[in-house]
């Protein structure tokens, strides 16, 4: 049948099918020696269990049919073998959780090549800022084999730790390059990956142990919908990594962020005060003046970021239009930042200001004409003149608090400010303390004055 098939009348039917050629002869082909599990639904992809640590043969096979790929004959390729986040969203953020790993495990590396056990490999490679990858050259026509050391596990990376949690999967992708005219390894050949989950020592057999058991529990209907389990796990084909060496992909503006440290920003990081929901004249949390608009372009999300101290997800958002970020979900922010920066960000883009502990309500009392006195709905009844009173919102509910804010309001030096009392019985003046503050009630009004203190050095604001 298949000599049939073959033949060029069967294959003018229709020109725009891909030919045979091309979709069963890939250049290259990587076996991991590495059962696949028995519980993943046929049509799904594969999905191999590994041990932490243990060392795991990938055989690499040239797989090129007679004249394929000619300017390869009798020369070395290189390959580099990474172990990759398997979760898109876990991709955009591989940084900052590569980052978090090696502050945790330092001086280790998430992937080893046991060079002992290899076959075939020349020019063995580690990259200190790529703990995740290593790279080596080899010939096609010669036996090969890397032997690779996984050293993270998958439950080192999920957002809960309370044990009994699913731990993430990642992919072992493997990319493959040529010679360029220059002799340098840039050419991209191949690329192929599978899907694997990372246990402790021996964890991997009891978890394949458990997928085998549970099929085998199964009726003979149910089991037809699951691939069998295979001795050894055939790496897929797939896209280049994005940070790959070839000229289209360090050209892409979507390409994935790289493991390097970002470059030290040139805009300075706003201090704590200038970010602050407090940091205005009338002591009101800032909100639409200091909103991200989905007009944004990228250099203003650039610096909306920078100003709102989140300088160290700078460049993952690099390519992000304003309209970009707000589209992105709570759940998504966390995951991509963490669930603290995550949380932050999203109340951030959404204006949430914190919520104050109690709001008061002070007018600044003005020489008036003698038996004039401002109304208590805070207008004056003789006079069209309305007493303007200003809101004040304490995050904290201590006596400083009250001083600082009156001083933001009112344009009242902060250091000149003695005490502040408050006119209690008989006109008699009372220190305002933490344990007054926090009796205020909410929405209280005061009219307050200042009268210059004792020594000369400064004022005591009243309240009334």
């Amino acid at each position: 049948m298949s000599d049939v098939l073959a033949l060029p009348i069967f294959k003018q039917e229709d020109s725009s099918l891909p030919l045979d050629d091309e979709t069963k002869h890939p250049p290259f082909q990587y076996v991991m020696c590495a059962a696949t599990s028995p519980a993943v639904k046929l049509h799904d992809e594969t999905l191999t269990y590994l041990n932490q640590g243990q060392s795991y043969e990938i055989r690499m096979l040239d797989n090129r049919k007679m004249g394929d790929v000619p300017e390869i004959t009798g020369k070395l390729v290189k390959s580099i073998i990474r172990v990759v986040f398997h979760d898109r969203r876990l991709q955009y953020t591989e940084h900052q959780q590569l980052e978090g790993w090696k502050w945790n495990r330092p001086g280790d590396r998430l992937l080893d090549l046991d060079i002992p056990m290899s076959v075939g490999i020349i020019d063995t490679r580690t990259n200190p800022s790529q703990l995740n990858a290593v790279e080596f050259l080899w010939d096609p026509a010669k036996r090969t084999s890397a032997f690779i050391q996984v050293h993270c596990i998958s439950t080192e990376f999920t957002p809960r730790k309370h044990g009994g949690e699913k731990g993430v999967p990642f992919r072992i992708q493997v990319d493959t390059f040529k010679q360029n005219e220059n002799g340098e390894y840039t050419d991209h050949l191949h690329s192929a990956s599978c899907q694997i989950k990372v246990f402790k020592p021996k964890g991997a057999d009891r978890k394949q142990k458990t997928d085998r058991e549970k099929m085998e529990k199964r009726a003979a209907h149910e089991k037809e919908k699951y691939q069998p389990s295979y001795d050894t796990t055939v790496l897929t084909e797939c896209s280049p990594w994005p940070d790959t060496p070839t000229a289209y992909v360090n050209n892409s503006p979507s390409a994935a962020p790289t493991f390097t440290s970002p470059p030290p920003s040139a805009c300075s990081v706003p201090d704590s005060n200038s970010s602050s929901p407090n940091h205005q004249g009338d002591g009101i949390p800032q909100a639409s003046s200091e909103q991200l608009q989905p007009s944004a372009t990228i250099q203003e999300t650039q610096q909306w970021l920078l100003k709102n101290r989140f300088s160290s997800y700078a460049r993952l958002f690099s390519n992000f239009l304003g309209a970009d970020l707000l589209k992105l979900t709570k759940e998504d922010l966390v995951q991509i930042c963490g669930a603290a920066d995550g949380i932050r960000l999203y109340n951030a883009l959404k204006s949430r200001s914190v919520r104050p502990r109690l709001t008061l309500y002070v007018c600044r009392e003005q020489p008036a004409p003698q038996g004039q006195q401002p109304a208590a709905g805070g207008s004056d009844s003789s006079s069209a003149a309305p007493f303007v009173y200003h809101a004040i919102y304490l995050e904290e509910m201590v006596a400083s608090e009250v001083a600082r804010k009156l001083a933001l309001v009112f344009n009242i030096p902060f250091h000149q400010i003695n005490q502040v009392y408050r006119q209690g019985p008989t006109g008699i003046h009372i220190l305002v303390s933490d344990q007054m503050v926090q009796n205020f009630q909410d929405e209280s009004c005061f009219l307050f004055s200042t009268v210059k203190a004792e020594n000369g050095g400064g004022v005591h604001i009243i309240l009334k």
